[in-house]
C-alpha cells in the first residue's frame, strides 16, 4: 500500500504525542503517589466506609420511592457523591472515585471512568450493591488501580477527565492540522520536483524549479536547476558538436571526392602531384578523426594515461629546440624567460609533450612575421606555472573564456588562412589532456601583445 508523505507525518506526529502522554500520565502518577501515599486506605475498608452513604441512599430511595430525590442538574450529580462523603470525613480520594448506578444499570450520579482512562490508567472497576428489604435497587462503583497506592492519582485522573478528554481531542486536531499543512508545505516543492524530473526525462531541458526556499529542499531545487542547465548545455554542445563535425569533414571529403571523381573521368591525369594531394585531404581526415576519438575518450574518463615522475621543463626545452628551424622559417624570435626552480611532476610525458608542441605550433601559425614567442616558467606553492607567450595579433577580449571550445576558433585576425590552419580540436584536446592530470590550462592576453597560454600543475611533493 502507498503512504503519503502528509500520512507519514500525521502518523509519526501523532505517535510521538501519544507517547509523550502516556510517559506524561505514568509522571503524573508517580509524583502524586509519592506525595500522598500515606494517606490511601485498603478496599475493603473502603467498601466499610461506604456503609453510612449505603444506608443513607437505602432510607431516601424508600422515603422517594425511587431514584427522584437526586439532583436535577446532571453537573450537581456529577458531585453529590462526593459532598456527601466529605461530609462524612471518608477518604478524601473516594468521592471522586465513586458512581451510582440503578438496577437497570443506568448511570445516576457520582464519577466514573471513561473506557480511554480506564484503559491508559489501569484502572479497574468494582460493583457493590445496594439493597433495600433484600431487593437490589442499583449499585455502587469504585475505580480502584491494580495497585493500591495509585488511588490518588487515580481519583486526580478521573476527576479531570473531560478536561484532559477535550484536551486530547484539541490535541488530535491541531496536530493533524499541523501535520497537514506541514506536508502540503513538503508535498508541494515535493511535487515539483518530480514533475520537473518527467520533464527532463522527455528532454525539456528548460524546466527550471522554484529555488526560494532556505531549508534542504530549496537546495535540492538549486541542484536541480544546476542539473537541468548543464543538461540544456549539453544538448547545445552536443547539437553544436554534431554540426561541426559534420563542417570539418565535409570541406576535405568534398575536395577529395571531387578529385577521384576527376581522375576517373580522365579530366585530371593520375600524377604524383595530384596523388599527394589526395593523400593530404586523407592524412587531414585521419587527423580529424583522431582528435576526435581521442576527445570522446576524455570525455569518457578513458583516456589512457601513463604516469611516471618526470622533470616538465626538460621537456619545454626540448620541444622548443625541436621547433627552432619553423620558427625561423616564420621569421620569429624564440626565448626563455623565467626558468622554475623545480618542475617535478606525476604526467605522462609523451601527453604533456603533446601538449606543449600543440601550443607551440598554436604560436607559431598565429603570430605575424617578425615577432617573438617567449617562455617561462615559474614554481608557486605546490603548482608548476609555464607560460607560453606570443606577439601580435592578439585576441579579441571576448573570445578568450571560448578558447579551447572545440572547433571554435578565432573570427579575426588570428584566424587560421588557407594552409595554416587547424580543425579547433588542438586547444580543446590539450585542456582535455591538461585537466586528466589534475591541472589547468588558461587563456589571457599576452603582455607581447598576443596570447598567453598557462599551463597549472601540480607539483609532486
Amino acid at each position: 500500500m502507498r503512504v503519503s508523505i502528509s500520512q507519514r507525518i500525521f502518523l509519526a506526529t501523532f505517535g510521538a504525542a501519544l507517547l509523550m502522554a502516556i510517559v506524561g500520565l505514568e509522571v503524573v502518577r508517580w509524583a502524586l503517589l509519592d506525595n500522598f501515599s500515606e494517606r490511601l486506605y485498603s478496599l475493603d475498608a473502603q467498601w466499610r466506609e461506604l456503609e453510612p452513604l449505603e444506608n443513607r441512599l437505602g432510607e431516601r430511595y424508600q422515603a422517594a420511592g425511587g431514584w427522584d430525590f437526586l439532583p436535577a442538574d446532571a453537573a450537581a450529580r456529577k458531585y453529590w457523591l462526593r459532598d456527601a462523603l466529605t461530609e462524612a470525613k471518608t477518604n478524601p480520594t473516594l468521592g471522586q472515585r465513586i458512581a451510582l448506578f440503578d438496577q437497570d444499570d443506568h448511570y445516576l450520579a457520582g464519577i466514573r471512568p471513561a473506557r480511554p482512562l480506564i484503559v491508559f490508567a489501569s484502572i479497574n472497576t468494582w460493583v457493590h450493591p445496594l439493597r433495600v428489604q433484600g431487593r437490589t435497587i442499583g449499585a455502587l462503583q469504585i475505580a480502584a488501580p491494580a495497585h493500591a497506592e495509585d488511588e490518588l492519582a487515580v481519583a486526580f485522573l478521573m476527576d479531570q477527565q473531560e478536561h484532559l478528554l477535550m484536551l486530547g481531542v484539541f490535541a488530535i486536531l491541531a496536530m493533524a492540522a499541523v501535520s497537514l499543512l506541514l506536508a502540503a508545505r513538503i508535498r508541494k516543492p515535493v511535487r515539483e520536483l518530480v514533475n520537473g524530473a518527467r520533464r527532463l526525462e522527455n528532454g525539456e531541458f528548460d524546466t527550471r524549479l522554484d529555488a526560494t526556499r532556505s531549508d534542504e529542499l530549496g537546495e535540492l531545487a538549486l541542484a536541480f536547476n544546476r542539473l537541468a542547465a548543464r543538461l540544456q548545455a549539453m544538448r547545445g554542445e552536443q547539437r553544436r558538436w554534431v554540426a561541426d563535425t559534420s563542417h570539418e569533414l565535409r570541406t576535405p571529403l568534398a575536395v577529395l571526392q571531387a578529385q577521384i571523381e576527376a581522375l576517373a573521368d580522365g579530366v585530371r591525369p593520375a600524377t604524383p602531384k595530384h596523388i599527394q594531394l589526395m593523400s593530404r585531404q586523407t592524412k587531414g581526415l585521419v587527423r580529424i578523426v583522431d582528435d576526435l576519438h581521442m576527445l570522446a575518450k576524455a570525455d569518457a574518463g578513458r583516456l589512457d594515461l601513463q604516469k611516471t615522475s618526470c622533470a616538465v621543463w626538460p621537456l619545454v626545452e626540448e620541444a622548443t629546440q625541436a621547433f627552432a628551424t619553423r620558427f625561423r622559417e616564420a621569421g620569429l624570435a624564440v626565448s626563455f624567460t623565467d626558468v622554475p626552480s623545480r618542475s617535478d611532476v606525476s604526467a605522462d610525458a609523451d601527453r604533456l609533450r603533446q601538449v606543449i608542441d600543440n601550443l607551440l605550433e598554436n604560436s607559431r601559425r598565429h603570430t605575424d612575421a617578425g615577432g617573438r614567442i617567449e617562455i617561462g616558467g615559474r614554481a608557486v606553492g605546490n603548482a608548476l606555472l609555464l607560460d607560453i607567450d606570443d606577439s601580435t595579433p592578439g585576441v579579441p577580449e571576448e573570445s578568450l573564456p571560448r578558447l579551447g571550445e572545440r572547433f571554435f576558433r578565432v573570427d579575426a585576425s588570428r584566424t587560421r588562412s588557407q594552409g595554416t590552419g587547424g580543425s579547433g580540436l588542438g586547444l580543446a584536446l590539450c585542456r582535455q589532456i591538461i585537466e586528466a592530470h589534475d591541472g589547468q590550462l588558461m587563456f589571457a592576453a599576452s603582455p607581447l601583445g598576443g596570447l598567453r597560454a598557462t599551463i597549472v600543475l601540480p607539483l609532486e611533493v
